[in-house]
C-alpha cells in the first residue's frame, strides 16, 4: 500500500513522533466506517482517531488490520470514557479497547469529570501502562489548565497532547500558550467548527490567492498554529483535499485575521469542560 500524501510529524515530549495531521472517525460507524478509514490510510494519514464512546474502535481495528505495510506508521488513538474513570478500572477499560483495536499507541482520558473527581487515578494508571510498554504514548483530551497542572502536580508527567475543540470561532488562544509552556502539542478536534466560517473573508482571500478550497484553508491555519487537526470526511476526495496542505504557507497577517474570528462564546459543539460529564 503506497501512501498518496506525506504528512510530516511532529515530536512529542516523550520522544516519539506524531502525524501533523490526523483522521477523526466520530460518528464513522459499521462498514462505511471501515472503508472510509481504509481509504484515509491509503490518501497518506498516518494518526487515526478513535475513542470508546465512539462505538467504532472494531471497525478501526478492522481497517487497521488491512492497512499492510503502512500498519507500522499508524498511530491508533482512543479516548477512555467517564464511566471507566479510576485506576483500576482504567486497567480493565484498556483491556476492552486493546482487544477491539489490536492496538494502541496513544491512550487520552476522554473528558477530566471533576465532579467525579477521578482523573488523577486514572492518569496514574495510564503512567504505568506507558512504563509498562503497552501503550506508546499519553495524552487528556478537553482539559483546562487546572486539570493539566494538576495531574503533573501529582505524577511528574506531563501529557503528550491534550486534544480539544479548536476551531477558528474558538481559536484556544491561552490555553495553546498553556500547552506551549508545559510542552503539549494540541489536537484540533471539530477543526472546522461550522461551515458559515468557510464564507469568512478571512478565509475567501486565501482560498483565492493559493488556488485552494476554504477547507484547505483552516485544516493549514490549524498546521501553522501548531496544532494537530483531525478532520473527517468518508469520501476520498475531502479526504486528500484535507491533506493536502503542505506544499502553501499562510502569512502572519492571514492566519492573524483567522483566528481574529475567534469569540469569547465561541465553543460550538463540545460542553464546558469544567462540568460536562460524559460517562
Amino acid at each position: 500500500m503506497t501512501a498518496d500524501i506525506a504528512i510530516p510529524t511532529l515530536e512529542l515530549n516523550d520522544g516519539t513522533r506524531m502525524p501533523a495531521l490526523g483522521f477523526g472517525t466520530y460518528q464513522l460507524n459499521g462498514p462505511t466506517a471501515v472503508t472510509a478509514i481504509e481509504r484515509a490510510i491509503e490518501q497518506g494519514y498516518r494518526l487515526i482517531d478513535s475513542a470508546v464512546n465512539y462505538r467504532n474502535e472494531s471497525e478501526v481495528g478492522e481497517a487497521v488490520a488491512h492497512a499492510g505495510s503502512a500498519a507500522d506508521s499508524l498511530v491508533v488513538t482512543t479516548k477512555i470514557p467517564g464511566r471507566d474513570h479510576g485506576y483500576d478500572e482504567t486497567m480493565r477499560s484498556f483491556e476492552g479497547s486493546v482487544e477491539r483495536l489490536g492496538r494502541i499507541d496513544l491512550y487520552l482520558i476522554h473528558w477530566p469529570m471533576p465532579r467525579h473527581h477521578r482523573y488523577v487515578d486514572t492518569w496514574r494508571a495510564m503512567v504505568e501502562l506507558q512504563a509498562q510498554g503497552r501503550v506508546r504514548s499519553i495524552g487528556v483530551s478537553n482539559f483546562t489548565e487546572r486539570h493539566l497542572r494538576e495531574i503533573v502536580d501529582a505524577t511528574g508527567v506531563v501529557p503528550a497532547v491534550n486534544q480539544v475543540e479548536l476551531h477558528s470561532r474558538f481559536p484556544q488562544v491561552e490555553l495553546r500558550r498553556v500547552h506551549d509552556e508545559l510542552g503539549i502539542v494540541t489536537e484540533s478536534w471539530s477543526p472546522f467548527g461550522e461551515t458559515r466560517a468557510f464564507a469568512e473573508d478571512a478565509v475567501t482571500k486565501p482560498a483565492r490567492k493559493y488556488d485552494r478550497t476554504p477547507a484547505q484553508i483552516i485544516v493549514r491555519w490549524h498546521v501553522q498554529l501548531g496544532a494537530v487537526p483531525l478532520p473527517k470526511s468518508g469520501a476520498e476526495t475531502r479526504q486528500r483535499e484535507n491533506a493536502d496542505v503542505f506544499d502553501f504557507a499562510l502569512t502572519e497577517a492571514e492566519m492573524a485575521a483567522i483566528t481574529s474570528l475567534g469569540r469569547p462564546d465561541g465553543r460550538l459543539w463540545g460542553g464546558d469542560p469544567d462540568t460536562n460529564e460524559e460517562m
